[in-house]
């Protein structure tokens, strides 16, 4: 009878261990299922200009028009905000970034963020150059590319495009290709 007893008492244990058991692989399984949803504006943040910065002119601008979307459209926080403003900076070539110090081009990305949001404009998509219109000259002897990309940018109802035009140079160092400078074309 003893023994009798104490192999019920065994598959008592062995029993709630098992349930226990499954319990636990339940709640974690749950967990690992949901997937983490990975944000525009994280995205944009995760690239490591370090190791892997856009190799040509036109990656270039398509990373620069993808974090410009961000700004303009996505919602963030104030230090998202001024890591996005670090990585276009990074864009930047150094005669451009010297001539939009840190903490003032920070404040004006701001204004320029609020007073298109006060208009109620939204960017929906752009087209930059193709990779066999992409311009490259030399000036001062340096390799530069000369392309344009194009932003569609809702209003309201309305749709209107903005054409920009942008100058790249290639850096001597680390023959990185960096924005040197951009304006409209045709500004109203």
């Amino acid at each position: 009878m003893k023994m009798g007893k104490m192999k019920k008492v065994i598959i008592v244990i062995v029993l709630v261990a098992l349930v226990g058991g499954y319990y636990f692989y339940l709640s974690n399984y749950h967990g690992k299922e949901e997937e983490t949803i990975v944000t525009a504006v994280q995205d944009v943040l995760l690239k490591n200009l370090d190791d892997d910065y856009p190799p040509t002119p036109r990656e270039v601008l398509k990373y620069y028009s993808d974090i410009t979307k961000c700004l303009y459209n996505e919602n963030y926080t104030e230090e998202q905000l001024e890591q996005m403003a670090d990585k276009l900076l990074a864009l930047y070539d150094a005669e451009l970034a010297e001539n939009n110090p840190r903490e003032q081009y920070i404040m004006d990305l701001k204004d320029e963020v609020k007073e298109f949001a006060e208009k109620g404009y939204t960017i929906m998509s752009y087209t930059t150059s193709k990779s066999t219109d992409v311009e490259e000259f030399t000036e001062g002897g340096r390799k530069c590319a000369r392309m344009y990309c194009t932003y569609s940018v809702k209003s309201g109802a309305d749709y209107v495009s903005s054409k920009q035009v942008f100058i790249l140079r290639r850096e001597t160092e680390t023959g990185r290709w960096k924005i040197l400078g951009f304006d409209l074309v045709n500004p109203e």
